[in-house]
């Protein structure tokens, strides 16, 4: 696999799981490159349709072209968490697909800044034509918006003495590229991971606040929830910790419904529930985890929109 291309991750158990008329209306929350909505289009009828989301300027640019080859298929060039407003335009929908992982391009194409292995300028906006760079708020936050940051969205166990050198030598000249980042991160932290580079958690903590990706996702899937038709489905393949448990945690609560006091009588019907969830939470096989190592974090979680 050339580092240039980006692998769908759990693309079949994801579009299985979709795709449950094919006469339908979905949504791909995150277009990336193209592979999950190609997949999804490829089980839809003539009378389907498939509408993507996607921040990135050069994943709206992919899914243009795509939109021009397929009658069934339109782009908006908006974050997921403004699918909501969908349904003032199409109606309901038999399902929402969010791949939250950071396509491989934005990963390693340098000029991006999100590699810390790469040198480039320090950016990291998802869409780069709009919003504050990663540099523009490391040069200008207080060390300890910088400290909650790694610590809340990096769980960076090192936050508070990263975040302090990371102020010191912005005192020496500003931050303009990602490995002088990467090397400050790097040289503050005093235990390294095995396997893992040090300067990991920083970056996707920082990344994360950037784009807002949390808050986002919380957007996101109350959106996807009212937008659902009753059987429809929302799927989500999370990469680390943080989104997977606020989806574990959102499918769960929608599920069970509302709480009442112990020993009161209360029937089905009054807890209001809106999700059940669809099977177990899966990973990736042995065979994916050998064509691309990056799906060895992801988690896929299905649930279905009740009546």
């Amino acid at each position: 696999m050339k580092s240039s291309k980006h692998y769908s991750v759990l693309l079949q158990e994801s579009v299985d799981a979709l795709v449950t008329d094919p006469d339908g209306i979905y949504v791909d929350g995150t277009f990336g490159r193209g592979g999950h909505s190609r997949a999804i289009l490829a089980q839809l009828s003539e009378k389907g349709r498939l509408i993507a989301f996607d921040k990135d300027p050069e994943a709206v640019a992919v899914a243009s072209e795509l939109s021009q080859e397929d009658g069934r298929f339109r782009v908006v060039h908006e974050s997921f968490a403004k699918m909501g407003e969908l349904e003032a335009e199409v109606g309901h929908v038999n399902g929402v697909l969010l791949d939250l992982g950071v396509s491989s391009p934005q990963l390693d194409i340098a000029k991006r800044g999100f590699s810390f292995l790469n040198d480039g300028p320090l950016d990291m906006r998802m869409n780069n034509a709009a919003g504050q760079t990663a540099a523009q708020w490391l040069n200008s936050a207080e060390e300890s918006d910088i400290a909650f940051v790694f610590r809340e969205y990096g769980e960076e166990r090192f936050s508070k003495r990263i975040a302090n050198a990371v102020v010191k030598e912005r005192e020496r000249a500003p931050f303009e590229s990602t490995l002088r980042f990467a090397q400050v991160v790097t040289e503050a932290n005093p235990r390294w991971e095995k396997g893992k580079n040090p300067a990991t958690r920083v970056f996707q903590a920082v990344r994360i606040f950037i784009n807002r990706e949390l808050d986002d996702l919380k957007v996101a899937l109350e959106g996807a929830v009212e937008l659902l038709k009753p059987e429809g489905r929302c799927v989500v393949i999370s990469f680390h910790s943080l989104e997977d448990r606020i989806v574990k945690r959102f499918f769960r609560e929608l599920s069970r419904g509302k709480q009442f006091p112990a020993g009161m009588p209360v029937t089905d019907d009054m807890l209001e529930k809106k999700l059940k969830l669809i099977g177990k939470a899966l990973k990736a096989g042995d065979e994916e985890l050998q064509e691309n190592n990056r799906s060895r974090s992801a988690v896929l979680r299905i649930a279905e929109k009740l009546h």
